[in-house]
């Protein structure tokens, strides 16, 4: 399967400056299997070594950390000679390794000509106690569940793929009714490789949930095995997220998840979530200036899921619901759209998201994003009654002296009404790199 971070990798390796590299996202988005392709592709030879699977290999970071020894240590285990600028050592499962981490700061001052690459636990990696984060001596890249895009390339879809990157909104409507069919498949699917790759090769949807309902099970176990006397709550947010999405207004209510519920109840249920990458935290913003976390409300959130498939997972809709008709757009006030919409944007670098929503007013603005120089307030819809009374109101009157330009993501096509442009769904990612891309050349 092709990924969009392949080309970060290339970038990092080909960087003479660069230092040992930490892969994080949250489980089974594929960090291995793309750390692996990338070893094997890109260097003579690939040392992998995952301490999980290997309790002797942990030993090695248990002695002194000198560098020579670890790297002798690693080709005896291995029984591969490695060779800098040659060689990829990928330590995989990192936080199962005392001192694992501490070495990267070795790896960087020691021994910098030499490629190292890390994956593990998100929570692992990032609280590992005992254990300092070697701040300053490593480069970091997060990896996503597999976008709208990756999934097109994934089904050899790539003329279609093409198109949205391009921007060519001619074509798109031409192709309209096979992209809606594919975004479709895209709610159900979503972007967690193994399902992905289920679907595409076999195209057996129940063999899909059973995997989405598998990768649910293991967070759970997750949230047992490492959370502690936040288990429960943890589980209890978790579980109260498709509710929580499926209101009208989407802000999170404590008050959902149990009744009486207060924040002390849950936030560090909530962060604790947030931190292992499943679940996105969107803040309101109270005013739409730059820069907008100047004004971030954090008593005021939406929490989305990682995943739009795992979404329809742990809500259990159904896959007649889901594919066979335009029904997924609408059903759950939309619930599907918003997630998907999020899910894209948060792969793209350098945006800062939140959502706008007016005091004493049912006027909400689903996402305002600030890229480098500008904010767009964007409304995403689902149906194809397509009225933006909201952003309407925002753009032309309680905000007119910003000459805000909005966005509409919709299923209809592109149309540009001067103080508002739509695009069709499928182009939202696509929409906001051509942005930044321009900026970035607008700035050089």
């Amino acid at each position: 399967m092709k990924r969009k971070l392949y080309n970060s990798l290339l970038a990092w390796k080909n960087d003479p400056d660069h230092k040992p590299l930490i892969l994080e996202g949250a489980r089974q988005v594929g960090k291995t299997w793309l750390l692996k392709e990338f070893g094997k592709n890109e260097y003579d030879n690939l040392v992998y070594i995952n301490f999980q699977d290997s309790p002797d290999a942990q030993s090695i970071f248990t002695q002194n950390l000198n560098i020579k020894r670890i790297i002798g240590s690693l080709e005896a285990y291995s029984g591969k000679r490695i060779i800098a600028g040659k060689t990829l050592i990928f330590m995989d499962e990192i936080q199962e390794a005392p001192n694992g981490l501490n070495s990267l700061k070795y790896f960087c001052e020691d021994a910098r000509n030499q490629d190292v690459v890390v994956a593990g636990s998100l929570l692992g990696i990032t609280h590992r106690q005992g254990e300092s984060y070697p701040v300053g001596k490593v480069n970091l890249l997060y990896l996503y569940p597999m976008s709208f895009e990756e999934f097109l390339w994934a089904k050899g879809e790539e003329i279609l793929a093409d198109t949205i990157s391009r921007l060519d909104w001619e074509m798109m409507s031409v192709l309209e009714t096979k992209l809606q069919e594919c975004l479709r498949q895209y709610y159900y699917v979503g972007g967690m490789p193994e399902a992905v790759l289920q679907y595409t090769l076999k195209g057996d949807i129940n063999k899909v949930r059973k995997i989405q309902n598998e990768i649910l099970k293991t967070y759970d176990n997750d949230f047992a095995k490492h959370a502690g006397k936040e288990t429960e709550r943890i589980r209890m947010v978790w579980q109260s997220i498709p509710a929580q999405l499926a209101k009208e207004n989407k802000k999170f209510i404590y008050g959902a998840v149990k009744d009486g519920g207060r924040a002390r109840d849950f936030e560090i249920a909530i962060q604790w979530l947030v931190k292992t990458g499943l679940v996105y935290k969107i803040h309101n913003c109270k005013t739409p200036d730059m820069p907008l976390k100047f004004y971030e409300d954090f008593d005021a959130f939406k929490l989305y899921l990682m995943d739009v498939g795992l979404l329809g997972a742990l809500a259990n809709a159904s896959p007649k619901l889901m594919l066979v008709s335009n029904d997924v757009f609408v059903e759950f006030k939309g619930a599907f759209t918003e997630n998907y919409a999020l899910q894209q944007l948060k792969t793209i670098d350098n945006l800062d998201i939140y959502y706008y929503s007016k005091e004493k007013s049912t006027l909400e603005i689903d996402f305002l994003v600030q890229t480098a120089d500008h904010i767009t307030p964007i409304e995403v819809k689902a149906e194809e009654n397509v009225k933006s009374k909201s952003l309407s109101q925002f753009v032309n009157v309680d905000y007119a002296d910003r000459n805000f330009k909005g966005l509409r993501c919709s299923m209809k096509q592109y149309i540009d009404q001067e103080w508002m442009i739509n695009i069709p769904l499928c182009s939202i990612d696509a929409y906001f790199v051509d942005n930044n891309n321009l900026l970035s050349n607008a700035e050089l």
